[in-house]
């Protein structure tokens, strides 16, 4: 297309001035070569703004010329349009200043030079009058330069008086000078500027004219393209293009012109090729000059495969192989020319450019060996001989410019065309660099498809085993990415490859991916299917060697379908396997054996909670059937993402004896997927080293059935399974004489029970709690596992006195089967002694369900029962589950344990059941002077509605003075859930004092609210009741300030505490009280302490202290302080309370440790901070000092017990006034 560049060969062609606008100089040659210097170096200086038509954007250039003598041959002819050597501008110097010589010789050399010039057309002309000082000074007759210069506009410059300049000796730098010259330089490149924009337009037209003539006949788009090429080439000499702004001078192309090509397309007598070569020859010396050369193998390439393309449309005859001939000399060129302009490491960071074309090159070689019989293995015949013999002869000669060098494209060519040693040199040559750019730039699809070219020639050759390499490496690519005819293609090459090398096992899996391949006719399918059956069929010395083979490219399990569908049976019952097949093969194949590979489990079934039948497995459908996922045995990217999903069951470790949890877990089933290496894997589209993955599992157990014929389709096999353990199938594996198909792995994972389970007892109740003191029904359930129940058989149950078991004759049981269907009924006899329940049960045969439900009574204690947070007697705390502990939140628990005798089992087997009883009960003492009051509370704690009656409050020893009036108006009330029941009795007694201890018992009775009055069930609460006597009473009064009737916030008022002893000392009371003896009166020392929590008042001074009171009756202690009311109105009496004082003496040695109480005295703690009481025995020192004094005895405060002190001012109030020079009233509502 274009000759590869040599500049030692040929001399280049260096773009000078003459490339230049030409610009002609007539009249003083001698004026203008004084000028020429000066001129040429300042012309291009100023920019000037090239406006053109057709609304193209304007832009700045600088302009230069080529200035040349004036001749008339430089004038362009009628029809010349060569824009390169056109004169734009004509210029006529003259320094005359003499009128004689003006009207002598110069006005006829103008007019001489005019004429010339409109002879040819051309109006772009221009006089410059040079005035020269020097010849004003020689000449004394001469006119002034304005009547020459008007003389000259007279005689040409009419019309057109901007033509003629005058130019003031520009060679001198005066001011005047400097601007004329300025003057005429502005001029000339305008008149420059609009010539060259006036012809090129005027050429512009012309090639529109000649382009909208080309549906006229005669019309020649040679001509046509000739025209755009001068124009073309003009814009780029004139640097007009948007090209970088740059010289052309000094840069060397060898041919940037095909001169031959060119001098074809102007005769008209250029063929499409030539065209195409000429035009393709321009670009690639633009693009090179550009610093593009990367384009060009891109534009080349583009080039090659349109012209292939077009010569095969227009149906042009060519000899068989010189169109590959011609695009491989013309791929080897533009690589040999791009070479010749970068260097080794640009070429290696730009394959992706190149390698189209290497791998262009390697095709069409490879096409011409193939024609020319260069790669079959016996050599060219004598047709293939002379066909090659007339290749080289169209070659023609070698051109000169490429004679010398000896990797040219033609010496290649030839060379690789004379034997099939070369041939195969430089077909392997090519192969592989094209093979390693590839690799170099990540297009590994590439890559593969040369390598396939290239075992496709390996197989021409004989070479199998390094075929086959390629064709493995294609086959990795086409699978995972799911091209399904490649994968034919190549398969069918490789079991050719395999055949030859002799790989049975690997031809024998590539067959049977081919047998079941869609893409296949009929006849190809049964080829392959029986190339299988022919092997399975030989006869072997060895009989138990087998080839082993992947079941995926020969059937495919699609369902799975058990009988019973729950896949759980017992030991004696029948399990049916029924598999869906579906044969891959174009013909039936009968088999001589399917067995299914099945790992065995000891974990039972029926140790798990409930019934065995009711739990079903991952993955099985409500029908037994087990749906597995449609695979492509062809084609298709690997399911190893899916056959490794993570398999997790759960683990449980129950007791055996109650069945109850003791730990549980996660366990992963598929360790030995999961773990395998993504290198170890093997795909079954890759036959090569399949087969120790497709090895039978040794001493698995093994399901078999024989003689089955697998037709084309759907197929169905079953077995049959009895022995007792959990199966997981692992592994399918069709038998065919020496041949067995191997399914490796069943996913999803499917699983089977064949259980034998123990008997077991449960006993649950009915309700989410179990209420004490009403009947409640449990429910028994007896799963009989193995053990078959006979008559005479019986449960015996031992229980304890407070929960009795209440039985009817009416009690009857159900017999169910494993899968919960019902059976039938039978009665059931029971006999009941005092702790000892005997339950007569019906026959039921093994593996069945035997349910029965009882009524149970667990009788409420008369003492408040623990709590359910207490512990339990071993000192364990009893553990609920969430969802009980908070139904039950406030609700006393009773744990009964009963004991069952199973006639299956020599052990008795331990059942607790918890009752919560549905009622709390609460006690207090009320006193109202003398007179006392028993308050019994009763809560409903439960979620029922309970109604209460006959509520009654006796004492369990009876006291013959004392009498308990009740005061409860309705003997029959209904008590909501979470509502309380307050009941109250009045104590009535004939002596002076109570006994010190009441011992009372609360009875009433209790039934749901929708009960009938039969229902009624006893409820009893027994308490004590110690020291109910009043002993003192204290009363306080408060009065006003002297001389004010009321009292007043802010001002101090009066506080009177009077302490009164109702009664004499009794024995308990001597006991107790260490009393002191004091001139023959006994006294004992109480403590008194007036507190306002509320902050109504402020005490001042004493708020606390000790009085020494009179163990006698009517003894009356009164106690005076001040105290302040702080708001206004009705304000509540402070809180005064009154302690016991037991005073310890000391031992002698210890006498001077007191604690600060006793050093400073109670006395003396005038304090509104003092000590304050809160109904406890409070420490009356620092903790430090409490640490030193452990040891020391010290006084302590003991209060009274509830009614042995009645307050007569508790509920007291005064009026409290405000005060009367308060602006803002405040008044506190009590």
């Amino acid at each position: 297309m274009f000759e590869p560049m040599e500049p030692h060969e040929e001399k280049p062609i260096i773009y000078t001035m003459e490339n230049k606008p030409i610009v002609t100089c007539a009249g003083d040659q001698t004026l203008f070569t004084g000028l020429y210097s000066l001129l040429a170096q300042q012309l291009p200086r100023e920019p000037m703004e090239w406006r053109r038509s057709y609304g193209r954007a304007p832009k700045m250039i600088h302009l230069e010329a080529n200035f040349v003598q004036f001749k008339e041959e430089l004038l362009p002819k009628e029809g010349n349009k060569a824009l390169l050597t056109f004169p734009f501008l004509h210029i006529y110097w003259t320094d005359c200043c003499d009128t004689e010589t003006y009207k002598a010789s110069v006005k006829e050399d103008m007019q001489r030079w005019q004429g010339v010039l409109r002879l040819h057309g051309s109006s772009d002309w221009l006089i410059v009058v040079v005035e020269s000082d020097g010849k004003k000074k020689n000449k004394t007759n001469i006119l002034p330069r304005t009547s020459i210069m008007d003389k000259i506009r007279n005689d040409f410059c009419n019309k057109q008086s901007d033509r003629c300049v005058a130019l003031s000796d520009p060679l001198r730098e005066s001011s005047r000078s400097q601007e004329s010259w300025s003057s005429f330089l502005t001029k000339l490149r305008t008149l420059l500027l609009m010539s060259f924009t006036k012809n090129l337009g005027r050429f512009e037209d012309d090639m529109r004219t000649l382009r909208e003539k080309r549906t006229e006949p005669g019309w020649s788009f040679c001509d046509y393209f000739m025209v755009q090429v001068l124009l073309l080439r003009m814009l780029l000499v004139r640097n007009l293009l948007n090209l970088p702004v740059r010289s052309w001078n000094g840069l060397l192309l060898r041919r940037p012109i095909d001169m031959e090509k060119r001098e074809l397309i102007q005769r008209s007598e250029a063929s499409l090729l030539d065209l195409r070569s000429y035009l393709f020859s321009r670009q690639c010396t633009l693009l090179i000059f550009l610093q593009r050369p990367w384009e060009v193998t891109q534009r080349a390439l583009e080039l090659l495969h349109n012209c292939v393309q077009e010569l095969r449309l227009l149906e042009v005859s060519v000899v068989q192989g010189a169109l590959d001939c011609w695009v491989f000399l013309s791929c080897l060129e533009v690589l040999h020319r791009i070479e010749g302009c970068c260097d080794r490491a640009q070429l290696e960071a730009n394959f992706s450019h190149t390698v189209g074309l290497w791998t262009y090159a390697t095709e069409k070689l490879k096409s011409l060996g193939y024609m020319c019989g260069l790669v079959s293995e016996n050599g060219p015949n004598s047709e293939e001989l002379n066909r090659t013999v007339d290749l080289l002869a169209g070659l023609g000669a070698e051109r000169p410019e490429t004679a010398n060098s000896p990797q040219s494209p033609y010496k290649k060519l030839k060379e690789a065309l004379s034997s099939v040693e070369s041939f195969e040199k430089h077909y392997l040559e090519l192969s592989h660099a094209a093979l390693e750019m590839y690799r170099a730039i990540g297009r590994m699809r590439s890559a593969r498809l040369v390598g396939k070219s290239l075992a496709e020639f390996y197989m021409r050759k004989g070479d199998a085993q390094t075929a086959q390499t390629f064709l493995l490496d294609s086959l990795k690519s086409y699978t995972s990415e799911g091209w399904s005819l490649p994968v034919t293609h190549t398969r069918k090459q490789i079991a050719e490859c395999q055949k030859q090398l002799q790989q049975t096992e690997d031809y024998l899996q590539t067959s049977a991916l081919l047998a079941s391949d869609a893409n296949l006719t009929d006849e190809e399918r049964k080829h392959y299917c029986q190339e299988i059956l022919t092997f399975a069929n030989q006869a072997s010395e060895n009989k138990d060697q087998r080839v082993a083979l992947s079941m995926s490219s020969f059937a495919q399990l699609r369902e799975l379908r058990f009988q019973p569908a729950a896949a759980t049976v017992h030991v004696g019952a029948a399990l049916q396997l029924e598999l869906r097949l579906c044969s891959l093969m174009p013909v039936p194949v009968r088999l001589e054996q399917v067995a299914a590979s099945v790992h065995f489990s000891l974990e039972q079934p029926g140790t798990r909670p409930g019934p065995v039948g009711s739990q079903r497995r991952t993955g099985v459908s409500p029908d037994g059937t087990v749906t597995f996922p449609a695979t492509s045995p062809s084609y298709g990217p690997p399911q190893s993402s899916a056959a490794a999903a993570l398999e997790l069951y759960e683990m449980q470790d129950r007791s055996p004896s109650d069945n109850t949890l003791n730990s549980t877990g996660v366990m992963c089933k598929n360790v030995h997927l999961l773990l395998r290496s993504n290198d170890s894997t093997t795909s079954l589209d890759m036959p090569r080293g399949s087969a120790s993955a497709l090895t039978m599992e040794d001493g698995a157990q093994m399901l078999k059935t024989n003689d089955v014929t697998l037709l084309p389709g759907s197929n169905s096999i079953v077995f049959s399974s009895m022995q007792a353990g959990t199966y997981t199938l692992r592994q399918l594996c069709a038998t065919v004489g020496r041949v067995q198909f191997v399914l490796p792995h069943i996913y999803p994972i499917v699983q089977y029970d064949v259980y034998s389970q123990e008997p077991q007892l449960t006993i649950e109740p009915l309700t989410d709690n179990l209420l004490a003191g009403l009947p409640q029904r449990v429910k028994f359930t007896i799963v009989t596992g193995h053990y078959t129940v006979k008559k005479g058989d019986a449960l015996q149950l031992t229980n304890s006195t407070s929960m009795p078991i209440l039985h009817s004759s009416s009690c009857s049981a159900c017999i169910l089967s494993s899968t919960e269907e019902l059976v039938g009924e039978a009665a059931l006899s029971i006999q009941a002694s005092e702790k000892v329940t005997s339950i007569s049960l019906p026959p039921t045969p093994p593996y069945h369900i035997l349910e029965f439900q009882l009524e149970v009574l667990c009788h409420i204690p008369p003492s408040p029962t623990r709590a359910e947070s207490e512990r339990l007697t071993n000192g364990e705390v009893r553990h609920r589950p969430k969802s009980r502990t908070r139904y039950n939140s406030g609700m006393a628990s009773i744990d009964q344990k009963v004991s069952i005798d199973c006639p299956w089992s020599i052990y008795s087997i331990l059942i607790s059941l918890t009752f919560y009883t549905p009622f709390r009960a609460k006690h207090s003492l009320l006193s109202a002077g003398k007179r006392k009051y028993i308050q019994v509370c009763l809560q409903n704690v439960s979620d029922t509605n309970f109604c209460i009656a006959n509520q009654t409050l006796t004492e369990l020893q009876h006291t013959p003075s004392l009498e308990l009036l009740s005061l409860n108006a309705k003997s029959r009330q209904l008590v909501y859930s979470k509502q309380c029941l307050y009941s109250l009795w009045e104590m009535k007694w004939s002596r002076e004092t109570l006994p010190p201890c009441l011992q009372c018992v609360f009875n009433a009775s209790f039934s749901p609210a929708d009960a009938p009055d039969t229902a009624l069930k006893p409820y009893s609460y027994e308490f004590q009741l110690e020291r109910v006597s009043t002993l003192y009473t204290v009363k306080a009064d408060i009065q006003p300030a002297v001389g004010e009737e009321q009292c007043r916030a802010g001002s101090l008022c009066r506080l009177e505490v009077s302490i009164t002893r109702l009664t004499d000392a009794t024995e308990a009371e001597r006991e107790d009280e260490e009393a002191i003896e004091t001139e023959g009166l006994r006294t004992t020392k109480l403590m008194y302490e007036v507190v306002d929590n509320s902050s109504h008042w402020a005490v001042c001074g004493k708020s606390s202290g000790l009085v020494s009171m009179p163990v006698a009756a009517m003894a009356t202690h009164k106690v005076q302080m001040e105290v302040m009311p702080l708001f206004a109105g009705k304000l509540p009496f402070p809180s005064i309370k009154v302690f016991k004082y037991l005073p310890h003496t000391a031992p002698p040695m210890t006498q001077t440790t007191t604690s600060p109480l006793l050093d400073k005295g109670l006395e003396d703690q005038a304090d509104t901070a003092s000590l304050r009481s809160r109904g406890s025995v409070h420490s009356l020192g620092s903790s430090d000092h409490q640490q030193q004094q452990r040891s020391v005895p010290m006084p302590r405060l003991d209060p009274f017990s509830p009614g042995q002190v009645f307050n007569c001012s508790l509920t007291r109030q005064v009026l409290v006034l405000p005060s009367t020079d308060d602006h803002v009233l405040e008044v506190n509502v009590t």
